[in-house]
């Protein structure tokens, strides 16, 4: 089993018990995900999609009872999620990020947990941005962003 699927079976788990948990009843599988194969290598610029004013790029990829999947470029400035948990498995791209209130060192196969309420940023990245799946459970609503300073 390769490093990504270990961690997207791993994350899928985490997001099927946080469903779980949360609506107190116990994890059903989707019934609207597509097979498939995405290459996410092939997925760069505005094949994800057009730079928001955020600075980033975000295109999503499936989405379940419970959470979505996504892939995510670029450096989004502080903020937190008071209702989502998210986790980002990084495909591409070294540098370092805001988790909670430290700056921490990231690279290909790091798998970052980012439990709801937690500030977390973009970016400084060595050489490109980067590039990663981000699993949210349960889906985030779009007002469900506070940008922090």
């Amino acid at each position: 089993m390769n490093r990504l699927t270990a961690a997207f079976a791993l994350a899928t788990a985490f997001a099927a018990g946080c469903g779980a948990t949360h609506f107190l009843r116990p994890a059903l599988a989707a019934e609207n995900i597509t097979a498939q194969v995405i290459s996410t290598g092939d997925l760069e610029g505005d094949k994800i999609s057009p730079l928001n004013t955020g600075g980033m790029r975000n295109k999503v990829l499936a989405v379940a009872d419970g959470m979505t999947i996504s892939i995510q470029d670029g450096s989004p400035p502080k903020h937190m999620h008071p209702n989502t948990h998210e986790i980002q498995y990084v495909l591409e791209g070294t540098g370092t990020i805001w988790l909670g209130d430290k700056e921490v060192t990231v690279k290909p196969g790091d798998l970052v947990i980012i439990p709801k309420g937690t500030p977390h940023a973009g970016t400084k990245p060595q050489g490109r941005t980067i590039k990663a799946l981000a699993i949210k459970t349960p889906p985030q609503a779009p007002d469900d962003i506070k940008l922090l300073n």
